[in-house]
């Protein structure tokens, strides 16, 4: 691999101890005079012999006979085959290169009542590699694969927006390639150096969508006593779908950001969160935190606190949550625990999601109000 670039300074080193020319143009005797010099320094400014004297620099314009062939105009990467049988060979070359990857995003269009959302998928392709690909077939590998060297981040300069040409259907073929997944672009592209390349690569319309909203909790508020004057919790919203092709979709997600954006009263479309999704295979369901929910508020108050014995603790709490929409709403109040723990008594069911899990489905009316009060033993 060849990188040792010509500049001034490098061309004038390659001469050092050879012959050159110094040409000085007389403006107003129109005219050039050229005089032969022996370079023998380049070290902190040219030292030249001319006609058996020094000088430390000369007038004049330095004009070299040729380009040394050891200094090259732009990076090369030189190949020497040898090929020991007769008839001619075809070789194919394949290596790694760093400063070039990919990325996906989502844009999501979700409809009036919040029950559907339109998807859109484009593959980012950055390109610092500084080669340019042209008709390139382009294949892209999902997946977490393990990679020695790490690699390095940078920063797009210009994208390009480029839409999947031909007939319908996706632009990306899909298939499962050891333990990744491989899409491979239907029609070749040119991805040009220092270019950042935006190819769509999904689209589905109508696909079905859920919204919840829930309130987390955490282990230590059951082994200690909760003081604090701010009782206030948020209310965090999410929507989730599945990724299947009952539900219009079933190709395998490569992990990226979801945007998602929703039209106002006049009609415009307005940014309402995102979310990084990791790679999602068909059939899995996908969940967006997209906020905190402005018409919801909620306080959650720690009404009773024992310390039974040196590792057993008794707490009492009311999570009071109200709701200022015009709908009613179900909010998923979720409680982490950790050790043994048992629920004594609550006001709502209760159910048990996994061995340090506990859900309460609290059910709020409009513009009302809702409370679930609990008492709980931790044992640690």
């Amino acid at each position: 691999y060849e990188y040792d670039l010509m500049n001034q300074q490098k061309l004038l080193d390659k001469y050092v101890g050879k012959g050159i020319q110094l040409m000085q143009w007389h403006e107003y005797q129109d005219r050039k005079e050229i005089v032969d010099a022996v370079l023998i320094s380049n070290n902190e400014g040219p030292v030249y012999k001319i006609q058996d004297q020094i000088y430390l620099g000369y007038p004049g314009t330095q004009i070299l006979p040729a380009i040394p062939d050891n200094l090259i105009e732009k990076p090369t990467l030189m190949w020497l085959y040898d090929n020991r049988a007769k008839p001619p060979q075809q070789i194919e070359v394949t290596y790694l290169t760093g400063n070039i990857g990919w990325k996906a995003d989502y844009v999501l269009s979700v409809s009036a009542d919040d029950t559907l959302t339109d998807l859109s998928g484009w593959v980012t392709v950055d390109n610092r590699s500084g080669a340019t690909y042209r008709n390139a077939k382009l294949q892209l590998v999902a997946g977490d694969i393990n990679r020695v060297q790490e690699e390095i981040n940078a920063m797009p300069r210009f994208a390009i927006a480029e839409k999947a040409m031909g007939v319908g259907g996706p632009a990306f073929e899909s298939q499962a390639f050891f333990e990744y997944h491989l899409y491979n672009l239907k029609r070749k592209t040119t991805i040009k150096d220092n270019q950042t390349k935006q190819i769509n690569f999904i689209e589905a319309s109508n696909v079905r969508i859920a919204k919840e909203y829930e309130i987390t909790g955490m282990p230590y508020f059951f082994t200690q006593a909760y003081r604090t004057n701010d009782y206030k919790v948020p209310v965090t919203v999410y929507l989730n779908f599945k990724n299947s092709k009952k539900n219009n979709l079933g190709m395998p997600l490569p992990a990226g950001v979801m945007r998602l954006y929703k039209k106002d009263k006049e009609g415009s479309l307005q940014f309402i969160g995102e979310d990084r999704i990791e790679h999602t295979p068909e059939d899995e369901k996908v969940r967006l935190e997209l906020g905190k929910a402005f018409d919801l508020t909620a306080e959650r108050i720690q009404t009773d606190f024992k310390q039974v014995t040196t590792r057993l603790y008794e707490t009492e709490w009311k999570v009071s949550i109200r709701n200022h929409k015009d709908q009613d709403v179900t909010v998923h109040v979720t409680e982490k625990m950790s050790g043994n723990w048992n629920i004594l008594k609550s006001n709502v069911t209760s159910k048990k999601k996994d061995a340090y899990t506990i859900q309460f489905d609290v059910k709020v009316p409009k513009k009302g109000q809702a409370e679930v009060v609990y008492r709980v033993s931790v044992g640690i």
